[in-house]
């Protein structure tokens, strides 16, 4: 079983068909495009998106409904073609695809990012940063876990 080298977690094994590409890279990170997804029982349901190219980028997420429970994203026809979906309707989140909000550490708090999620075909493990067309915000405050352990 392959690992990957992290500059937080030290090496972590992954399974081959887990990997995530995402063939123009993401913005600002254009030459990484080979990523996974670093699930630690200690942070659940905070999830790490982690390059398989650069030990130091590695991302925080959460899953958009983790983050809201209503979350509904609508995406462009140039993103469903990106990731070689039909373009005739919409994917459904967590069956289709998956939908991970980048998590950023403020000083006033943590914010998701539910505006632009990180979209994951999950039959081609494809994958590209959508702006979604909804009126969702950058910087959605995030509420401390209730009971259950998700994002209330």
């Amino acid at each position: 079983m392959p690992a990957v080298k992290t500059k937080y977690f030290g090496k972590i094994p992954y399974e081959p068909g887990s990997v995530i590409e995402f063939p123009a890279g993401l913005p600002a990170f254009e030459e990484r495009r080979k990523f996974v997804l670093i699930q630690l029982p200690t942070t659940h349901p905070l999830l790490f998106l982690q390059s398989l190219d650069d030990p130091d980028v590695c991302f925080p997420v959460l899953r958009a409904l983790a983050v809201d429970k209503q979350y509904r994203l609508r995406l462009a026809k140039e993103d469903l073609r990106r990731l070689d979906l039909p373009t005739s309707r919409q994917p459904r989140v967590g069956e289709d695809i998956e939908c991970l909000a980048v998590v950023a550490l403020r000083k006033d708090g943590a914010t998701a990012n539910l505006l632009a999620p990180v979209v994951i075909n999950l039959r081609k493990m494809q994958a590209v940063q959508a702006v979604g067309e909804d009126s969702y915000s950058l910087q959605h405050p995030l509420r401390p876990l209730d009971k259950a352990g998700t994002c209330s």
